[in-house]
């Protein structure tokens, strides 16, 4: 049975940790004000910085536990117990983020120490926050072997989920290891089998051959089949759909019919592989100072410029380039444009391709820590021609590149949240089945409290994970959920890196060991907090500024109703 009295204390605390969380961004918001109390001064905004990243990821934990919590009520007691567990956690966490930084954002250090203090996080402390419960948790998940918690999955989805389970356990982790340790290209064999699988048409519509009913969307199918590919393998088989879906993105929300009609088909049989080419080396998350120029031509458009971490770029025929169009830098964002550059397919680690109607494009690959398999590239673009037809949209969509190109991203930070869902999940069951198999000083380590006590809690960052990117994907297919989109990349990734730690550590010397896969998952994990936005980019430009300035609004509705 569920503790729906517990849970309905877990949701008023999390009130309250949001109304703090609020007075802090309120704080920096008035203090950071023009002198007109007009706007935000930016250099005021940045001595908040550690401040408001901290703040980031007070919300991003909250919200984490709040969807855990929500769907704990709708299932069993075990569920149940873990999502409790999981909230008295992050209470802990979140008293001492703000703790570190109360001076800083005008917080009474009693504000938040009267936590401590209050009865109803005592009851959930006493009942479900010793340490002798976690273990007993992490006891049970051993002894009954729980890879996975319960879930409300329709029929349907479970199906999905089974089907791409069973791709991961026997096409891809046989051959992810020598993937990984021989730095290899992603074999035909993955490929293949996943395009036959539909994998490519995750996030496209049906009436151009995709797997997303045409008539509503279906974000959390994009987030099963993310999830199970990047359990078999995050380098080899969980980005196979970022790509595609990025770009079918782009074109639906700005691409031309024909475009549609030309591309959004072959994209989603796999018949056409493509990148996604955005970062610069003087660039990095900066989108909107993209410098990789496209100069009119007659008949088209000259592409001259480098670009960086272009993943995949060998292997796919459809490169996706951001470029600026237009010669007045001072547009900014405004200045950009998207167009889509054919080229063959290319095997190794580095290309050139002598366009037969005019230009050269070269790519190098970068060799990476983790990652393997798709191999990221340095591009270098030498008066590389493309045709008129090749822009987004058209001459309608000159200029508004930077804006398809957030709706491609749209997606892929929670879809990224679901790379990072995977990852773990092959963490704890790899954890989970040596815990049961290694004994040391007489005993299997499973039977050890502070081993019991880490596998709970990565189940718990797992379950977390999971239950907030299915609660992410309702949003977005309900219009909304930007702002969540960054907080559950901001709250998974971080966790991708805790959890492969800790079951690295439940190895021992042996997770060290290259052999063994959860040094792979290590190192994997480790790009998350990177890609489709750094994890200081995102919490302070994207999380912290969207709280500052609903705050700052807030502050300018009360003065006018005041005056």
């Amino acid at each position: 049975m569920a503790d729906l009295e517990g849970i309905k204390k877990a949701n008023r605390l999390i009130s309250e940790i949001r109304s703090l969380q609020m007075k802090a961004f309120a704080f920096i918001a008035k203090t950071s004000m023009t002198t007109d109390d007009e706007s935000l001064r930016l250099e005021n905004l940045d001595q908040f910085q550690e401040a408001s990243y901290e703040l980031a990821f007070v919300s991003a934990e909250i919200s984490a536990a709040e969807a855990f919590i929500g769907r704990a009520s709708q299932l069993d007691s075990l569920v149940n117990q873990m999502a409790l567990c999981f909230m008295v956690e992050i209470l802990n966490r979140s008293i001492n983020r703000f703790l570190r930084i109360s001076q800083s954002v005008g917080l009474d250090d009693h504000e938040i120490t009267n936590f401590y203090g209050n009865s109803e996080y005592t009851a959930l402390r006493s009942k479900y926050g010793s340490l002798e419960f976690v273990a007993s948790l992490g006891s049970k998940l051993c002894s009954d072997n729980v890879t996975q918690l319960s879930s409300n999955l329709s029929a349907e989805k479970d199906l999905m989920k089974t089907t791409f389970k069973r791709f991961a356990d026997e096409i891809v982790m046989p051959i992810a290891e020598s993937i990984h340790r021989e730095d290899l290209d992603i074999p035909d064999e993955i490929l293949v089998t996943a395009a036959e699988l539909g994998c490519f048409g995750a996030c496209i519509p049906e009436r151009f051959g995709g797997l997303q009913p045409d008539d509503k969307p279906d974000s959390l199918s994009m987030i099963i089949v993310t999830e199970e590919l990047s359990r078999g393998s995050l380098g080899a088989a969980g980005s196979l759909i970022t790509r595609p879906e990025i770009a079918a993105r782009a074109l639906l929300s700005g691409g031309t019919e024909q475009q549609k009609i030309d591309w959004l088909p072959r994209l989603a049989s796999g018949q056409t592989l493509c990148a996604i080419s955005i970062t610069e080396p003087n660039t990095g998350s900066d989108v909107s100072s993209v410098n990789l120029r496209a100069s009119p031509t007659k008949g088209g458009w000259i592409l001259n410029g480098a670009k960086t971490w272009c993943t995949f770029a060998a292997r796919s025929e459809l490169l996706v380039v951001l470029a600026r169009t237009e010669s007045d830098d001072s547009l900014g964002h405004k200045g950009l444009s998207l167009f889509l550059v054919e080229k063959p397919a290319f095997e190794g680690r580095n290309f050139i391709f002598k366009n037969p109607v005019g230009g050269e494009l070269s790519g190098r690959s970068i060799s990476t820590l983790g990652y393997r398999g798709m191999h990221s590239f340095d591009l270098n673009f030498d008066d590389f021609f493309v045709s008129a037809e090749a822009l987004v949209g058209g001459e309608n969509g000159r200029g508004k590149g930077f804006y398809y190109t957030m709706s491609g991203f749209s997606g892929g930070r929670i879809q990224t949240a679901a790379r990072a869902t995977g990852v773990m999940q092959s963490a704890y069951e790899h954890a989970l089945r040596y815990a049961s198999e290694r004994a040391t000083f007489g005993r299997l380590i499973n039977e050890y409290q502070l081993i019991q006590i880490k596998l709970a809690r990565i189940l718990m960052f797992v379950e977390a994970s999971r239950a907030f990117s299915h609660r992410v994907a309702q949003l977005m297919d309900e219009g909304e959920g930007q702002m969540e989109a960054s907080l559950v990349k901001l709250f998974s990734c971080r966790a991708a890196e805790h959890v492969t730690r800790e079951a690295q550590q439940i190895f021992g010397g042996m997770g060290y060991a290259e052999e063994v896969a959860v040094s792979r998952l290590f190192v994997d994990a480790r790009v998350l907090s990177i890609f489709e936005g750094a994890e200081e980019v995102l919490a302070l430009k994207v999380v912290a500024r969207g709280y500052i300035d609903k705050a700052f609004a807030e502050l300018k509705s009360t003065e006018c109703k005041t005056s």
